[in-house]
């Protein structure tokens, strides 16, 4: 059989199994709770290995890698050690009680989960216009996927993007989140493989050495901050920046509703082990930036980085040819990790939290909840489509600026909505929130700061001493008797179907 052959045959397995996955989940999709969180009857390891496949997915395999090609050692360190830090502490401090409380609510997104949490429907409302910002991610991901299908493939990669378009969102209309949570866990279960498999390979571009090896590119491009780079160059913007946006970004809604998914706090603690040690290992693709680099290999296009090493590094042997082959199908599967994810977070929060209240909050009828979460499904994929042909030249950071706001808006209201007993009013997360996303936006695109990350913790700390003034400023008005305004606002709970 020849390479060529493999390498179809590779991408035919991988489409039927996925498609077989979906209509299995398919059966088990009834209503839009089915469709957005599953019935709870996930095994933790497997709903473990979904959520870092989704936290890992195209930024970690195909562009992430490469910022380390081109800024070195302290983009490793601002991705990998603090951005792995930030993540590992959100799983812990995050899990146990979003879950209890979005159960007691019966929570099915973040914006229902706020709107519970703090019995505010504009509050609610605002988070579900803003979660609209994970489009910019959904551009990243069909960006890097179409990028390897036409390396891989002889298609253009305007044909590869609709292809991949096509293909994702036909199996997620199909099965909803039980067809995100099995794919994944095929596609993570893969990506496990590949990601130890390339780091032992490229190993050798250290000859033993690894600064050593680093130094002879540039002493800054094996500094920890690199005082030539305009993204990570201090203490700030490569750890805290680094270690406080990853910890954000796992507010996302495609991240943080698979806690929902669990049945019980007796799976908290394999779900966030499986979960941490998966990162771990994906973190390892992002040695490949040092490999590209050390090997001499020249990228004009710093998102190409990943597909033109795997190319040079893999094409010269018939066995090597084989291995390209699983290689490349897996990146695509890394990318279709968080793709299918965010998809189904979109789809269920727009019909959830923006249609039904919009439209006066009527129950659905039987099964029209999930018919409307299939259409808008389709409306995003267009508009996602439609973003992605002609994308911005460095599509890493295009989508950094819109989800790291978004992570930056969430903090407030989801971190202290778990470690306060008593929720907050809403007034006051609602003011951090918008506090938190206008700093962002200010320092990205009025002050010109070049990294989002530093744009971003930045509208965090500013949002979080606000929060906290105002609790303190309530705190001490309310030991003087003084009465201040900030209550809830009840509302009649939405049928689910």
């Amino acid at each position: 059989m020849s390479a060529e052959l493999f390498k179809y045959l590779c991408l035919a397995a991988y489409g039927l199994a996925t498609l077989w996955l979906s209509w299995i989940g398919m059966r088990k999709t009834r209503d839009i709770r089915g469709f957005a969180i599953g019935n709870r009857d996930m095994n933790p390891y497997l709903i473990g290995i979904t959520t870092a496949a989704s936290v890992a997915s195209t930024a970690t395999f195909v562009i992430n890698p490469g910022f380390v090609y081109v800024h070195g050692l302290s983009a490793f360190i601002h991705y990998a050690v603090a951005g792995g830090g930030g993540i590992i502490t959100a799983l812990l401090v995050l899990t146990r009680r979003f879950r209890a409380l979005g159960e007691d609510g019966g929570a099915i997104t973040v914006p229902d989960w706020i709107y519970r949490r703090y019995q505010s429907r504009s509050l609610a409302l605002f988070f579900a216009l803003i979660n609209l910002m994970s489009l910019a991610f959904v551009v990243l991901i069909l960006v890097g996927c179409s990028l390897l299908l036409a390396q891989l493939f002889p298609v253009s990669q305007q044909t590869a993007l609709v292809l991949i378009a096509l293909f994702v969102f036909s199996y997620v209309l199909m099965g909803g989140t039980y067809a995100h949570a099995y794919t994944n866990t095929l596609q993570g279960v893969m990506m496990l493989a590949i990601s130890l498999l390339i780091f032992a390979t490229g190993w050798h571009y250290f000859d033993g050495a690894p600064i050593t090896a680093l130094k002879s590119v540039s002493t800054d491009w094996a500094a920890w901050a690199n005082p030539g780079s305009e993204l990570y160059f201090s203490f700030f913007s490569v750890f805290g920046s680094g270690f406080l946006i990853t910890f954000a970004l796992m507010l996302q809604p495609h991240i943080l509703t698979k806690m929902l998914y669990l049945k019980g706090d007796g799976d908290v603690g394999r779900f966030v082990g499986t979960t941490a040690v998966a990162i771990v290992c994906f973190m390892l693709m992002l040695f490949v930036g040092f490999y590209a680099r050390l090997s001499g290999l020249e990228v004009p296009q710093q998102d190409a980085v990943v597909a033109s090493y795997i190319a040079a590094e893999f094409s010269t042997s018939t066995s090597g040819q084989y291995l390209l082959a699983f290689i490349g199908i897996t990146l695509l599967a890394a990318g279709m990790s968080t793709l299918d994810g965010i998809l189904v977070a979109l789809s269920a929060m727009v019909v959830r939290d923006i249609y039904q209240p919009l439209s006066g909050g009527r129950p659905f009828r039987e099964g029209r909840g999930l018919m409307l979460s299939r259409i808008v499904l389709v409306v995003i994929g267009v508009s996602a489509v439609w973003m992605a042909y002609d994308p911005p030249e460095l599509v890493g950071l295009f989508a950094q600026k819109g989800v790291y706001g978004l992570g930056a808006a969430s903090l407030v209201p989801v971190l202290f909505g778990i470690l306060w007993k008593d929720a907050a009013p809403a007034w006051q997360v609602g003011s951090a929130a918008f506090i938190a996303l206008a700093a962002h936006l200010l320092f990205t695109f009025v002050a010109g700061i070049s990294n989002p990350s530093i744009s971003a913790a930045y509208g965090i700390l500013i949002s979080v001493a606000w929060f906290l003034a105002v609790q303190l400023w309530r705190v001490a008005g309310a030991s003087r008797g003084v009465s201040i305004a900030g209550g809830a606002q009840s509302s009649t709970d939405f049928n689910t179907r």
